[in-house]
């Protein structure tokens, strides 16, 4: 539930996601590999007049995994329906959302990492079978019931496709992973996201605003609107260098797409722990972040720009990290 407070913006920033968001691979940018796979599995599927295998998909936040399960429910002809892991609680609840399903029909689940074991034991038959087995009564006189379902095909989304328990995992005919964007898809989306917002921005301001974007769609889209603001304000509306650069200064978001608390996790280490390892939790309260935030959303962009490595005994701050931080590296995690 939102709070009353901030109703109204929370849903003008949604109005403009939705628009954002691609409605056919044609517009989806990225992702090559994966859009070939679907595109080969959907004309399959059509040919044969089947259902469409389960489908997980699985990266970090923001790169597209919530818009390709609408583009999917979209080429396939089908309406979709969208839930979460932790929305499901109990196995009544699944079975209220499957029975109610039609045929063909597309549920979505996202975080589907964080389902109820449970729940997820039910989810087997039904993904396999089409089937739910149901106990009805206590003690006893206990009996198993089972219930036909309608064909249809589960999109699975996770940031951390290792939580999944193998028995869900192989129950998924297609796997993908989402990748990062290369830069210049990052710019592409940003200039088509210019596009609909009804946004000018000029060649050299579209260039820094997607070195900043950390590779991200999601990000990308945010920042455009957040320069489209200072633009409105500041200047006239069109977006140019120095707009991006001013309001990337104020949103705190340096040169490479780093922000405050990307900077408050690596100096922590260097500064708290000798550049480390340092466990997890350690580093979660010494930041005051959740720990689970630290995994799924910032280390893997660190990682992936070298500047953080996760090891056995914890994390590390590479000489990357203490170069771009400006910091001395005085060697001490080198011995460790």
């Amino acid at each position: 539930m939102r709070e009353i407070t901030n109703n109204l913006v929370e849903e003008k920033d949604d109005e403009f996601e939705v628009t954002l968001r691609p409605k056919k691979f044609a517009d989806f940018v990225g992702q090559n590999s994966i859009k070939e796979n679907l595109n080969i599995s959907i004309a399959a599927h059509k040919k044969r007049g089947d259902v469409l295998d389960h489908i997980l998909l699985y990266g970090p936040p923001g790169l597209g995994k919530t818009t390709l399960a609408n583009i999917i429910a979209l080429e396939v002809g089908s309406s979709i329906k969208i839930t979460s892991g932790p929305a499901i609680e109990r196995a009544g609840d699944l079975a209220s959302i499957l029975t109610n399903l039609t045929e063909g029909e597309i549920l979505f689940i996202d975080e589907i990492h964080r389902l109820n074991r449970i729940v997820e034991e039910v989810l087997y038959s039904a993904m396999e079978d089409y089937a739910l087995d149901i106990m009805i009564g206590k003690g006893p006189g206990a009996k198993s019931i089972r219930i036909d379902l309608p064909k249809f095909t589960i999109i699975g989304a996770t940031t951390r496709a290792g939580l999944l328990s193998a028995p869900l995992r192989d129950r998924f005919g297609l796997t993908h992973r989402l990748d990062y964007y290369e830069p210049e898809e990052i710019s592409h989306i940003v200039k088509r996201s210019s596009n609909i917002l009804n946004v000018k921005i000029k060649t050299d301001a579209l260039e820094e605003l997607s070195k900043r974007a950390r590779r991200t769609p999601r990000i990308a889209n945010r920042l455009l609107k957040r320069v489209r603001d200072y633009a409105e304000v500041k200047g006239d509306g069109t977006i140019g260098f120095e707009d991006v650069l001013k309001a990337m200064d104020l949103l705190a978001v340096d040169k490479l797409g780093l922000d405050k608390t990307d900077r408050n996790i690596l100096t922590a280490i260097i500064e708290k722990f000798g550049g480390g390892p340092v466990g997890l939790n350690t580093l979660a309260a010494s930041t005051s972040e959740e720990k689970d935030t630290i995994e799924e959303v910032y280390e893997p962009f660190l990682m992936q720009i070298g500047f953080l490595e996760r090891t056995s005994r914890g994390r590390k701050a590479t000489t990357a990290a203490y170069q771009h931080l400006n910091l001395p590296n005085s060697g001490q995690n080198k011995l460790l």
